[in-house]
């Protein structure tokens, strides 16, 4: 057939009209017209049944008659009469009315093919929505009012009342969703039952500033559950989920926090957690530091009673240490950033799932051939790389740190300076812990569209004040997505204004944050049970034997099964068969 179709001097307007067209869509056609059911009532009744999901509509076989008709009276012989202009003029334009006639009622025929009980979206929106839904599952504020819960007065169905969140009535969902995390998180549950007896933390008070989150509420609970009281702040305006503060608060657990806080917000949230008239902390539990930077600078002999600080951000550990440089830590820290666990695990695994995801959920980008450009290659960065390359990006990394650039370069990307490439990519990610690494020369030789984020803890990684002028006009397009355009027309996309993507625009596995959270209330409990004199008013590392234990209460959930050393093997190696395993030294 396709031969015949190709031969020389054949063409459309050759073949034959043929009564009936193919449908692909419609399962039952209509019967078409009187004169259509007698051309084919020659056809048996079992061929007319099989044939006639493949038959047209009457309306797209009238619109085609009525173009062939048309086309007729427009190639009739010379030696007829050709009609007047004005004639011909009102033939086309009745033609165009029924062709216009008809195709609408062919759409809105095929509209009624697909109901639904929302309606039509177009395709955009729908791709949009559904890309924002997923994410605003849990506490997202999308569908509720503008207001600030600083605002209204919210108590428990117990009367609890001493909390500021965006809406109480969403603790139920809020539960579900901590019952969903506690199957992925059995460190933290298998703590729970081995120490709940005990409690461990029986008289401890735990101030936290954390991400609220399914996962560290899990973690908040275990912390009750182990004998302390604890009262907590979000260190993140964009990442509290407000179904869980709901659910924490339901619980009895004093939280200061919503999605979308104000800068103002923020500090608010953080003081209020800090001033309660009867109740005072001993123990800290901090993400980022602001927390202990708070205390430190407002409340001074508060800062001086404290037994223990626990932090677990790059950019508050380098506080730390600066205040152990300076003199002025008076109070014992344990630094969980750079803790095995923290460093292989949250820091590399949680990053290479989860930035794919956030990326997706706010941009709907496809990766493939797309040339990105990691600032920063520690295990954050190896992770953002990692999961890019697997999708077909084209990757460039920056370095300061010679180790981490050969590291780069062996896994196979090209290490640049941000300046040789910043024109020609379509992504740039930052995840050094630094302040200005993309700055406003950067920023204006980005080319039109460039997605711009950050993967670090702390907002100061892109250069955000000085996007914030008058000649530049930002245009906020969905949640946590800015648009910002300059003067001649050029835009990039700018996401959760600077601040952590993944925590910010998407959610994070649970598994990979229950290593992190046991680690945590680990420290928690070796710095408040520690006797006098055990830590002085410096910052350390968790033991090598606590990493190990942290490990091995993870591995039942991979039904992984470990090696035992004989005697023999053990001393050889100098070390216990029952650890630790490697010294302090080691990198793993």
């Amino acid at each position: 057939m396709a031969e015949e179709k190709d031969q020389p001097g054949a063409t459309f307007d050759d073949q034959p009209l043929p009564d009936v067209y193919p449908e692909p869509h419609t399962e039952n056609s209509a019967v078409l017209n009187g004169e259509a059911e007698e051309d084919t009532s020659a056809v048996t009744t079992e061929e007319s049944t099989k044939d006639q999901s493949v038959k047209s509509s009457p309306n797209l076989l009238e619109m085609l008659k009525a173009a062939e008709s048309r086309r007729a009276l427009q190639d009739q012989d010379m030696a007829k009469a050709e009609p007047s202009e004005t004639e011909t003029e009102e033939m086309v334009t009745e033609g165009r009315k029924t062709d216009m006639q008809i195709q609408l009622t062919d759409q809105k025929q095929e509209f009624n093919k697909h109901p639904t009980k929302t309606g039509r979206r177009s395709l955009s929106h729908s791709i949009s929505q559904s890309s924002t839904d997923s994410h605003s599952s849990v506490g997202s504020d999308s569908s509720e009012d503008g207001s600030s819960p600083r605002d209204k007065l919210q108590k428990t169905s117990k009367g609890f009342s001493d909390f500021c969140i965006k809406n109480i009535q969403q603790a139920e969902f809020g539960r579900r969703a901590i019952e969903i995390a506690q199957q992925e998180m059995p460190a933290l549950m298998a703590l729970r039952k081995r120490a709940s007896g005990e409690k461990p933390l029986a008289g401890a008070k735990v101030m936290g500033c954390t991400h609220i989150t399914a996962q560290t509420a899990v973690l908040i609970e275990t912390l009750c559950v182990l004998g302390a009281q604890c009262r907590w702040a979000a260190c993140n305006i964009f990442s509290t989920q407000n179904a869980i503060a709901a659910a924490l608060a339901e619980r009895g657990i004093p939280v200061f926090a919503w999605r979308g806080e104000s800068e103002d917000d923020f500090w608010w949230c953080i003081d209020r957690c800090i001033s309660a008239e009867t109740w005072q902390p001993n123990m800290i539990l901090d993400d980022g530091g602001d927390l202990t930077h708070w205390i430190y600078k407002k409340h001074q002999s508060l800062f001086k009673k404290l037994k223990g600080i626990v932090e677990e951000s790059v950019t508050g550990i380098y506080r730390l240490y600066q205040l152990s440089k300076a003199g002025r830590l008076c109070v014992p820290a344990m630094n969980v950033n750079d803790s095995v666990t923290k460093q292989k695990f949250d820091n590399l695994y949680c990053c290479k799932e989860s930035i794919l995801d956030g990326l997706k959920r706010t941009t709907d980008i496809m990766f493939g051939g797309k040339q990105v450009v990691v600032c920063g290659y520690g295990e954050v960065g190896k992770g953002c790389c990692s999961a890019l390359k697997a999708l077909g990006a084209v990757i460039y990394v920056t370095e300061v740190d010679p180790i981490c650039a050969l590291q780069a370069c062996m896994d196979g990307f090209r290490v640049v300076k941000l300046n040789e490439v910043i024109r020609q990519v379509d992504m740039v990610i930052t995840c050094t812990g630094n302040k200005n690494v993309v700055g406003r020369e950067h920023l204006d030789r980005m080319k039109n569209g460039c997605i711009i984020c950050n993967m670090g803890h702390s907002s100061t990684e892109i250069e955000l004040t000085s996007l914030r002028t008058s000649e530049l006009r930002w245009e906020h397009v969905r949640p946590q997505v800015d648009h910002v355009f300059w003067p001649d027309g050029k835009r990039i996309v700018l996401l959760a204004e600077g601040r952590l993507l993944n925590l910010s625009c998407s959610t994070v596995p649970s598994l990979v944050l229950s290593i992190t959270a046991t680690t945590q209330a680990l420290a928690l409990i070796e710095l408040y049970g520690a006797p006098e004199g055990r830590y002085k008013q410096d910052v350390y590392l968790l033991p090598k034997k606590m990493d190990e234990f942290v490990a091995s209460l993870h591995l039942a959930t991979f039904d992984a099964h470990v090696t035992e050393l004989t005697e023999e093997q053990a001393k050889y190696l100098g070390i216990s068969k029952h650890g630790p395993f490697k010294p302090n030294y080691y990198r793993y």
